[in-house]
């Protein structure tokens, strides 16, 4: 752990290289050769910049579990988990944003008045203090009990966030994918475990084309990696405008690993799934689910919006701690994997579609744990079927600001 950190903080390829080839298991490289770790690494590195070691959590005699408080993205999690046997080579790492670990958690509030008088509390310190831009609902069954806006949608023209903005949501998007993909196999146009190759003939990867089945997409078990990376930063953003424009940033890239043998956040993965839903119903894949998602529920503020829309009643992305526009790191247009704009009041009629079964989502059965992030925006939506309680917290700022705050409510809502 200490070399990967001397590694880290020096900001050179070559050494983290060195590190990975010296210290990292055989079974993992399999997984993903060292290119795919130096790409991670310098995605990682350019959010994060340096990092101090704060406190080891936990040692055991296969993981280590630490808190690092870095320069630019304030305090993370980091755990190593290392082969159990000889020679013990790492396996894997993983990083989490986390709060102050000396901040003490909330108190649970005695009712939902108390509830909103402490949110409203805290959240008005946090503005104060240019730590939280954006929108805030919290509701008990169908009633909203706090609708709460706070900061600028546009610092520039001084326009302030409103309770309607619309925020870019990020990942939570592929939620909506995935409603798409079930309701096109209740129909009967697919099946879970068809391959790509069956709707999408010519995709660059034969390997990918005829071993990944639709439902390892959906699991994120299917191989295909991210699109984020050295090409996308290449790209110029403005020409990305459509699902086929993300194709070139990923497709013909070597799966990570056998499909079905691992598990990898792939953003690339919901790219293909939204060209799947395309290919499948013959619609575009943002008038498909305007039709089949936003207007059953009622999303009537929702959809995928330019960057460069005017007029449009949206929230501009602000990042770092100079809260400088995140314009040159989004493409013209977001898509399946994520990037659509929402509004707070969209994302609780969402979930009582899904409470109502208008829309279906198995995996939301038991509720709803949802979020999104990249440079200069944040979304959080949680729902506790048990308890009623909906929060839904939407930032123009960089991770974890709308996370942070979810998390705060989570803690502070009344013991059932």
């Amino acid at each position: 752990m200490a070399a990967y950190l001397s590694a880290f903080n020096t900001g050179d390829e070559t050494a983290m290289r060195t590190f990975f080839e010296k210290n990292l298991a055989e079974s993992a490289l399999r997984a993903a050769p060292v290119d795919i770790r130096l790409q991670r690494y310098r995605d990682l590195r350019g959010r994060v910049d340096q990092l101090q070691l704060y406190r080891v959590v936990r040692s055991t005699e296969s993981a280590i579990r630490t808190i690092f408080r870095s320069t630019k993205a304030g305090w993370l999690e980091f755990s190593f988990e290392f082969e159990p046997g000889e020679p013990h080579g790492l396996m894997r790492i993983t990083v989490e944003e986390v709060d102050n670990p000396d901040q003490p958690a909330p108190e649970p509030s005695a009712d939902a008045a108390a509830l909103v008088a402490v949110t409203l509390s805290h959240l008005d310190t946090l503005a104060g203090k240019d730590e939280f831009s954006g929108t805030v609902l919290i509701a008990e069954n169908d009633s909203v009990v706090l609708l709460r806006a706070y900061g600028f949608a546009n610092r520039e023209k001084k326009i302030h966030n409103r309770p309607d903005t619309r925020f870019n949501v990020g990942s939570i998007n592929k939620s909506f994918t995935h409603v798409a993909i079930l309701q096109l196999e209740s129909r009967g146009k697919l099946a879970l475990s068809d391959p790509i190759g069956k709707f999408l003939p010519d995709y660059p990867n034969r390997e990918a084309a005829e071993k990944v089945t639709i439902e390892q997409l959906l699991t994120m078990s299917s191989g295909i990696g991210d699109f984020f990376g050295e090409r996308f930063q290449q790209a110029r953003k403005e020409n990305i405008r459509t699902l086929k424009d993300y194709l070139p940033l990923f497709a013909d890239k070597p799966l990570e690993f056998e499909p079905g043998t691992g598990r990898r956040y792939s953003n690339g993965g919901y790219i293909v799934l939204g060209l799947i839903i395309e290919r499948v119903s013959g619609m575009d894949y943002y008038s498909y689910i305007r039709d089949n998602v936003f207007r059953p529920a009622g999303m009537s503020g929702s959809d995928w919006l330019e960057k460069s829309a005017e007029g449009e009643n949206m929230a501009r992305g602000y990042t770092t701690n100079e809260r400088k526009s995140n314009d040159e790191t989004l493409p013209q247009k977001g898509s399946s994997a994520g990037g659509g704009y929402s509004t707070a009041e969209d994302l609780l009629r969402y979930v009582m579609a899904l409470r109502n079964h208008t829309l279906h989502l198995p995996t939301a059965d038991g509720g709803l744990g949802i979020a999104g992030g990249a440079p200069g925006l944040n979304a959080a939506l949680e729902w506790d079927p048990d308890t009623g309680y909906v929060i839904v917290v939407l930032s123009n700022f960089d991770p974890p600001a709308a996370e942070r705050v979810a998390k705060w409510i989570r803690e502070s809502l009344p013991m059932r």
